[in-house]
């Protein structure tokens, strides 16, 4: 995952070359989350204009397989058909119901999404098209109402979905709900020493750690230039693969 003093050092480092500011801890933790937040929303979207262009180019493609390690599942029980979206939630994948047990058999289906109050209003109203308990609609709003939700079996959903991206311990590599952060000690006034037990890397791949230096330069309000970046970062993996 994209290391977060790496990319403070290499922000800093390029700002300060061509004295276009001065970038300290406080400012790159108060947008280094937004910044990764910024970031694998365009991967969405890059997905997204591809699938509506009938197209699945290889830039598609690797957006895909780096969101899948952001894919979970959760059993979630319904209350009157509506269940509250786990705290993490950033997009749904599927949505699968989960029967009441009968004759020691439980039934799924598969659960036709929705995000429009009057999509699922025509639907529910609908002679031909309303919900059963054999092809159920879900509504994501700000909660996820399943229908049909009176007279009905389904008591739960299997939800598979995006979670937010967050933090990545760099000590241990495990997840963390924590936001990325820099955290350093300081022996010298004015110098920042990387400190990895008061850090939070980030959640993003290190592929994006050029996408990140770029997305908080420009939250910050500073101008970097693409190749600039590019170089910087080239120069910086040559060093650590000789190291």
């Amino acid at each position: 995952m994209a290391s977060v003093e790496r990319v403070f050092k290499s922000l800093k480092d390029l700002v300060n070359k061509d004295q276009r500011g001065f970038i300290t801890p406080s400012v790159f933790n108060q947008f280094a989350g937004v910044a990764q937040m910024n970031v694998y929303n365009r991967l969405f979207d890059r997905m997204t204009r591809s699938s509506r262009m009938g197209q699945r180019p290889a830039s598609s493609k690797e957006s895909l397989e780096d969101l899948s390690t952001f894919t979970k599942q959760a059993t979630l029980t319904l209350s009157s058909g509506t269940v509250a979206k786990p705290a993490d939630f950033a997009r749904a994948v599927t949505i699968n119901t989960v029967t009441k047990v009968i004759l020691g058999v439980s039934e799924s289906n598969l659960v036709q999404i929705v995000y429009n109050t009057d999509h699922i209003d025509r639907i529910i109203n609908s002679d031909i098209m309303a919900p059963s308990d054999n092809a159920p609609v879900a509504l994501i709003s700000d909660t996820i109402e399943v229908f049909p939700n009176v007279n009905t079996n389904i008591e739960s959903i299997i939800l598979r979905y995006y979670k937010l991206p967050q933090g990545i311990n760099p000590t241990t590599q495990a997840k963390t709900t924590a936001q990325p952060t820099f955290g350093y000690t300081s022996a010298v006034t004015g110098v920042e020493l990387y400190s990895a037990a008061n850090s939070v890397d980030f959640e993003l791949p290190e592929m994006y750690f050029t996408d990140l230096i770029v997305e908080i330069a420009e939250l910050v309000g500073v101008s970097l230039r693409d190749k600039d970046v590019f170089s910087y970062a080239s120069s910086e993996n040559e060093k650590t693969s000789i190291s």
